[in-house]
């Protein structure tokens, strides 16, 4: 027998998902929506609507930094986003099972899912399924790249109706994104690169004490280091790609963005490389983070206001 409160959240649920996004306040948050199950778990994600007129484009955030995906008040979050909530874009903070319970190609598995629940969905959060743009910033940029360069079409056979969806977007933008993971699995102290001396790791705009003493979620067996290292998906059917770096990153170096330019640009895939001068791994400065930032919402309108 369901208790009061867990009914409650099911109906919640239910209003969230099937009432049109006109209907509800046009400045409002719909906060933990659940795309899915694992390990006696919720997997959830925040829906932040544009105090304007949408422009029917949803951008899917990664939310993860070292690969571990933390959850933040959504009232305390939405001014991350809004520089795009102002452009009429809906944004999805997506949080995926974390590290260090949870590795890499299992992050990888949970964000192709909010892909496909989203697409589910779109209609009832007001976005068109064939418009939909991904970003984050380091593990969050390596999980962006992966759906854009390695998405399919779903299985028309699963009986769950979000596998039967499509995990492909329509365009990506990465921060500072690490490319090519088949030497790091394993125990490690880290990126191979040198770790901050302050010990601290800079990700989705905080600061988070000893978060880089140990990269536990690149713990898995070598052999899997190639289905989760997105510079080997690089195809010509390749969505639109914006990669943005510092060219004094000494986590994640500017050659891993340099390499997934290249690439893309020998398939004729559209892509540009943004470095900022003097910028380390998060983007630390105001000016670095406002840089990055216009240059990933003029990415979106471009790619994907009008299609």
């Amino acid at each position: 027998m369901k208790t009061l409160t867990q009914a409650t959240a099911t109906m919640l649920t239910v209003f969230c998902l099937a009432t049109p996004v006109h209907a509800q306040n046009s400045d409002s948050v719909i906060p933990d929506v659940v795309y899915g199950h694992k390990a006696g778990m919720a997997l959830t994600m925040d829906i932040f609507m544009p105090p304007g007129e949408p422009n029917g484009v949803g951008i899917l955030n990664m939310v993860s930094g070292g690969w571990v995906s933390r959850w933040t008040d959504p009232e305390t979050a939405r001014p991350r986003y809004e520089a795009l909530l102002d452009r009429g874009f809906t944004v999805i903070a997506v949080r995926h099972g974390s590290s260090p319970r949870f590795n890499v190609p299992e992050a990888y598995a949970d964000v192709r899912r909010a892909v496909r629940f989203v697409r589910l969905h779109a209609p009832h959060f007001g976005i068109d399924p064939d418009r939909l743009g991904v970003y984050g910033g380091s593990a969050g940029g390596h999980l962006s790249l992966m759906l854009g360069l390695a998405s399919d079409g779903g299985d028309p056979d699963a009986t769950d109706e979000v596998l039967r969806m499509s995990s492909r977007v329509a365009a990506v933008v990465a921060y500072y994104p690490p490319v090519d993971l088949r030497s790091w699995a394993g125990p490690n102290e880290g990126f191979p690169a040198k770790l901050p001396e302050d010990g601290l790791f800079f990700a989705q705009g905080v600061m988070v004490p000893g978060a880089a003493d140990r990269f536990v979620a690149l713990e898995f067996e070598d052999d899997l280091g190639a289905s989760v290292s997105p510079i080997l998906y690089v195809s010509s059917d390749d969505p639109p790609t914006l990669l943005v770096h510092g060219d004094a990153d000494a986590l994640v170096d500017l050659n891993n963005s340099e390499l997934m330019h290249s690439a893309l640009l020998s398939t004729g895939i559209e892509t540009s490389l943004v470095v900022i001068a003097g910028a380390g791994h998060g983007f630390r400065s105001e000016a670095d983070r406002t840089q990055a930032m216009d240059a990933l919402v003029g990415w979106f309108e471009e790619h994907l206001v009008g299609r």
